[in-house]
């Protein structure tokens, strides 16, 4: 009778413990997956730009793809339109989100990130960059406003040199 009333009393416990879950290595992340407009400045000029974040192959990524619009304007007369594609991977040997852009200039940045305490933070600072004279880095750094808002800088660094501001973004949710 004991031992019934012990299993009684301890099978619920044992049950609970089968059910925990993994934890969510996506939820920093998930805040961006939806579509995104808004607009942008910097060494082009003045932009219109559009993001979309999608989980793929069953949640192990994120795809993003991403345009911006420059308009002409005297420092940039025939504007321009820029377009890449983004993957962000998660390495579980290293614990780290991993970016890797496809620039329709032909770049290929490979970045890591560095997510605040508060999640509110994620800079993305280069590792690699592909097809662009050695020594150049880069860093994009996500600044999340509040739920349907973020600003996307992007900073770009010569040999030697400290990281200048090449554009800055603020999208909205669509």
């Amino acid at each position: 009778m004991r031992k019934a009333l012990l299993l009684i009393f301890l099978t619920p416990l044992f049950a609970g413990a089968q059910e925990t879950k993994k934890p969510d290595v996506w939820s920093p992340l998930r805040f961006f997956v939806g579509t995104w407009k808004g607009t942008g400045k910097g060494e082009p000029g003045v932009s219109q730009v559009e993001r979309t974040y999608q989980s793929i192959l069953n949640g192990k990524y994120i795809q993003i793809e991403h345009k911006s619009i420059y308009a002409p304007q005297e420092k940039n007369p025939k504007g321009e339109t820029h377009e890449d594609i983004g993957f962000l991977s998660y390495d579980r040997g290293r614990k780290q989100f991993v970016l890797r852009q496809f620039h329709i200039e032909g770049f290929v940045n490979q970045f890591k990130a560095d997510i605040s305490e508060d999640g509110k933070v994620i800079v993305f600072t280069s590792e690699s960059i592909e097809n662009i004279p050695v020594g150049y880095r880069a860093k994009e750094t996500y600044r999340i406003l509040n739920e349907n808002e973020f600003t996307e800088t992007f900073e770009i660094a010569e040999p030697g040199k400290a990281f200048q501001v090449y554009s800055e973004n603020h999208f909205k949710r669509q």
